[in-house]
């Protein structure tokens, strides 16, 4: 005798026959047909072993298969969906997991006629010859931050494996134990040491570290000196760290060079109150450091890059490193890059500039989208992220309403998805790290997801 689920199992349409269904045939349109085919059998295979667990007709198969291409477009959006614009309504500004630093609107409404053709990338115009792909960044990194010389690489951590590996190749560099720092995503100071083929030594306690530490460890297999920013790492209490400027005057004196990894791309001081103490490119440069290095993707806010300024000589040692070659960026990346400092230099807004708004607008924007939202209005903190500052919260307003997790995942699935967080049970919304143009389509989420 045949089951039911046995029926049901048999009832179940052929892969072939789904696809041609006018719901599939957009799923293709989007993802192609090799992987709407995958998916949908994977999704034909769960339903027909619920079939078989349902028992006697526990499971109505019409709705099933009515919801099937649903299905099929949610797993072709987790699983191989494209990028998507989010609204970050989280307040931390630089927010690794959704990609750091938004680029101006400036900025990358110039991009694409720069991407759809060709470009003079490495290309000299006036002569008909090959030119050199960093020379237009190399001259806007001198200019903002005094130094001789500045290249770009892929990101920070190549930038200072590049600096190492031309400098210190089976030779000794000297940290503080303090800054031996583990970095986003496990990387570790120690490991990308060795990784460049230099030698670590370790000075100092991880609390205090004295001029006399690395003095005394300087020996003849040193090749330079290393200060690393602590990131999002910080002691307090009884503490002790060299200051650059201390680095320097012992590097001059023992002929070594000094390396400083700032690690955020602060170009210049900045008048926030968060990165009062944080030492900048320019005064770096200006205290005699030999070499600065830092991200592009923080809070200098371009693309993902790692810039290097410092001597002539020292620069052009890791532009000739054969190394440099796998670590240069492509022309997308040159060319955020390059926009972006030129904001910095002409002095244009930029979106860290968000987390320092007019009072009075930002008062206003928040009265008008709380009428809108039945939100209340509360203090909450906001963050630059990325490493930067994580113990200086900068004070402020921000909405919020009613929430639970499942709220919080409605809004992560709408269109355009919206990021906010829990805060004793309410869901807060911090807009100084949205574009004032998302509002229309944070309010719209919030509302659909409301109703949902």
């Amino acid at each position: 005798m045949v089951s039911e689920s046995t029926d049901l199992r048999r009832s179940l349409p052929a892969v072939d026959r789904v696809l041609g269904d006018e719901r599939f045939e957009r799923l293709i349109s989007l993802y192609g047909r090799e992987l709407v085919r995958d998916q949908l059998r994977l999704c034909l295979d769960l339903l027909r072993t619920r079939l078989v667990d349902a028992g006697d007709g526990e499971i109505e198969l019409e709705q099933q298969l009515a919801t099937l291409a649903d299905r099929v477009g949610h797993r072709l959006q987790r699983e191989a969906g494209q990028l998507r614009r989010v609204v970050n309504a989280t307040g931390i500004l630089l927010h690794t997991n959704l990609g750091r630093a938004p680029l101006p609107r400036t900025v990358t409404t110039d991009l694409p006629a720069l991407m759809d053709a060709y470009c003079d990338l490495e290309y000299d115009l006036e002569s008909g010859r090959r030119g050199e792909r960093n020379r237009r960044a190399d001259r806007l990194l001198r200019q903002l931050t005094g130094a001789e010389a500045g290249l770009v690489v892929n990101n920070n951590a190549g930038a200072l494996v590049l600096i190492l590996a031309t400098f210190a190749a089976a030779k000794e560099v000297v940290v503080s134990r303090g800054e031996l720092i583990e970095i986003g995503g496990s990387f570790r100071i120690p490991e990308i040491l060795a990784a460049a083929g230099a030698r670590l030594v370790e000075v100092g306690t991880t609390n205090r570290t004295r001029p006399a530490d690395y003095e005394a460890a300087i020996g003849p297999q040193t090749a330079l000196l290393l200060k690393i920013h602590p990131s999002n790492y910080r002691i307090t209490g009884f503490v002790g760290t060299v200051t650059a400027a201390e680095l320097v005057d012992l590097g001059r004196r023992h002929e070594l060079p000094v390396v400083v990894d700032e690690g955020s791309g602060l170009l210049r001081p900045h008048q926030a109150p968060q990165l009062a103490d944080h030492a900048s490119f320019q005064e770096l440069v200006a205290l005699g450091c030999d070499l600065v290095c830092g991200s592009g993707d923080k809070v200098l806010g371009g693309p993902q890059a790692g810039l290097i300024v410092g001597r002539g000589e020292a620069v052009e040692r890791c532009w000739r490193n054969p190394l440099y070659r796998a670590l240069r960026p492509d022309r997308m990346s040159f060319a955020a890059l390059e926009k972006i400092l030129m904001h910095h230099l002409v002095g244009r807004p930029l979106p860290i500039d968000r987390l320092w708004p007019d009072e009075a607008e930002h008062r206003a924007r928040l009265q008008a989208m709380a009428v809108e939202l039945g939100a209340e209005i509360v203090k909450a903190d906001a963050f630059l992220g990325g490493g930067a500052a994580p113990e200086r919260p900068i004070p402020g307003k921000a909405l919020a309403l009613p929430g639970s997790n499942d709220f919080l995942r409605r809004l992560r699935q709408a269109e355009p998805p919206v990021v906010g967080y829990l805060r004793e049970g309410r869901l807060v919304l911090d807009l100084r790290t949205v574009d004032p143009a998302d509002d229309a389509a944070l309010v719209a989420a919030v509302r659909a997801a409301v109703k949902d």
